[in-house]
């Protein structure tokens, strides 16, 4: 028998008293040299999304790196409920707005 599977559940945006669901994540690609993950700055709902990215670029900028860390630039990938890091979409056409 398999365990119990939890229910979804609303993943809301990170701005402040914002009450919708996200539907962006904004993440940067950080390695160790060794493994590699997308290093998460915010989950957005559309409205929000433009002022998190703006913040999440002075963030990434003011980020210090350990010897052989590595970090990418920020960027906007669609949220599907389900997927992993690795299998979600990026949005180009929204960063460069």
């Amino acid at each position: 028998m398999s365990p119990p599977t939890m229910p979804p559940y609303p993943v809301l945006c990170y701005a402040k008293d914002c009450p919708r669901e996200s539907a962006y994540k904004i993440a940067a690609r950080w390695s160790d040299g060794v493994t590699g993950e997308l290093k998460t700055y915010f989950l957005a709902c559309p409205d929000c999304l433009p002022e998190l990215y703006r913040i999440a670029r002075v963030k990434q900028s003011a980020c210090r790196l350990a010897p052989g860390e590595t970090l990418g630039d920020p960027e906007i990938f669609e949220m599907t409920r389900g997927r992993r890091d690795r299998e979600l979409v990026r949005r180009p056409d929204l960063e460069a707005n």
